[in-house]
């Protein structure tokens, strides 16, 4: 599984795994539980492209970001890493 480190949000850990470009598995660690598991469970078996396109700059209140931005985040910078 790969390990994201969050930044700005009240989830410390996003775990995931993608599987042939799709994702397969993902785990928020702190944060809202319900809206994260219900997050998690919606993307779980999209293809990594269109999470990132759905989730990409979602801010929650006043931040500059949120949970779902930086599924997104994570996705992203894990998909550049596989091509590079």
């Amino acid at each position: 599984m790969a390990i994201y480190t969050t930044s700005g949000v009240c989830a410390k850990k996003i775990e995931f795994l993608v599987e042939a470009g799709i994702v397969t598995k993902i785990e928020f660690q702190s944060g809202c539980s319900g809206n994260l598991q219900g997050v998690s469970r919606l993307a779980e078996g999209m293809r990594v492209e269109d999470v990132i396109k759905k989730l990409k700059g979602i801010k929650c209140g006043d931040k500059n970001s949120s949970c779902p931005d930086q599924l997104a985040r994570a996705l992203e910078a894990f998909s550049n890493k596989d091509k590079g």
